[in-house]
């Protein structure tokens, strides 16, 4: 299978790693499922702010990133395709992390998510690097959790840039 042919929905539920690596359901959807599978993570993000505690927001993270390495490796073997697009719990994960570091507004949000996406796509070094060497459950994290720092350095500079140049004089 390549990187871009489509999963059979079925596909979904043959092993519980499938069902966590294609984002539920979200990797399935058609055209860019790199986009559709990271608005999952926004209400995971929501919910685990709601928790009121960064321990548990962190703790919960750190297996949801544990989990789906084991799951992108499982799932690529099974289709053969170590980073197949479908396979987005990379960037659930990696967006999940990165709406820990924002205020839970909606405008970091989306302007998170650009930022989160516009990395994933451009894959900048080191990130392409790893994007083409690494074929497994790591690798394929990995890329995305680079994106994920590439977008919040950038987000805060420009945040940074906003505060200074709106400042009155």
């Amino acid at each position: 299978m390549s990187k871009r042919d489509p999963i059979p929905p079925a596909f979904l539920f043959h092993h519980p790693a499938h069902f966590i690596a294609l984002g539920f359901g979200s990797g399935l959807l058609p055209g860019m499922p790199g986009t559709w599978g990271t608005l999952p993570a926004i209400p995971v993000a929501l919910f685990l702010r709601a928790l009121h505690n960064d321990a548990l927001y962190l703790a919960a993270t750190a297996l949801l990133i544990a989990v789906g390495t084991w799951a992108a490796h499982i799932t690529g073997q099974r289709l053969n395709e170590p980073d197949h697009s479908g396979i987005v719990i990379d960037e659930i994960a990696a967006f999940v992390l990165m709406l820990f570091f924002t205020d839970g507004s909606w405008q970091h949000i989306a302007l998170a998510f650009v930022l989160f996406r516009l990395f994933d796509i451009l894959k900048p070094p080191p990130i392409r690097y790893f994007d083409t060497r690494m074929k497994n459950g790591i690798g394929v994290m990995l890329d995305d959790l680079l994106a994920a720092a590439y977008a919040l350095l950038a987000m805060v500079a420009l945040l940074r840039l906003w505060i200074f140049f709106a400042a009155p004089a």
